[in-house]
């Protein structure tokens, strides 16, 4: 497994990364035979660390976690506890997942675009309905099934995940809810 580690405004020494590279390799090896890559990456908020760790699972899904501390070492624990326990919770689905699919999942490319916020409050009106763009970039729409769009979406800790349904082939939104259930829209169910 390849590993990115790295820290905001932060010196990562040596005994860090090992720590993690064997803590993290170990927790995710226990659950998914064959992650391609992790991505560590650590900062300050006031007197707390902030770990964020993503790893890259070679079925295509990606799994997400966070955790903070008064010390760095800390920080990172609580965030592999978190991410532990989401791949605890989906082994069997990880599993079942990755024998149906004779192929890793497919990603299409699409591109999205970053709008201002609005600063504006109150009641007033904008001066144009026109949105002011302010970043071009490309993201990957991934080609799953339903079951797996909601697998990706706990994992990877999104309260939105857009995919491409590979029953109809589709665009497709998985949402989290206000009451906490998962929401999917399918505008092709509506022809």
């Amino acid at each position: 497994m390849r590993y990115q580690i790295s820290g905001k405004q932060i010196d990562i020494g040596d005994a860090l990364q090992a720590h993690v590279k064997s803590e993290l390799g170990e927790t995710v090896e226990k659950y998914s035979q064959r992650p391609t890559d992790a991505t560590v990456a650590f900062s300050r908020n006031a007197h707390e660390f902030v770990c964020e760790t993503t790893v890259h699972l070679s079925t295509g899904l990606t799994a997400a976690a966070r955790g903070s501390a008064n010390e760095i070492y800390a920080a990172f624990d609580a965030c592999r506890e978190k991410m532990d326990k989401q791949l605890r919770r989906y082994k069997r689905r990880l599993k079942d997942h990755h024998k149906e699919r004779a192929e890793p999942v497919e990603f299409a490319e699409a591109p999205m675009y970053v709008l201002a916020a609005n600063g504006e409050t109150g009641d007033s009106e904008p001066e144009t309905l026109q949105p002011m763009i302010i970043a071009e970039m490309e993201t990957k729409i991934p080609s799953l099934s339903v079951g797996e769009a909601v697998m990706q979406m706990e994992l990877s800790g999104l309260s939105v995940l857009v995919f491409r349904n590979e029953k109809s082939g589709g665009v497709n939104v998985v949402h989290r809810r206000d009451d906490g259930n998962v929401g999917w829209i399918d505008p092709s169910a509506s022809r």
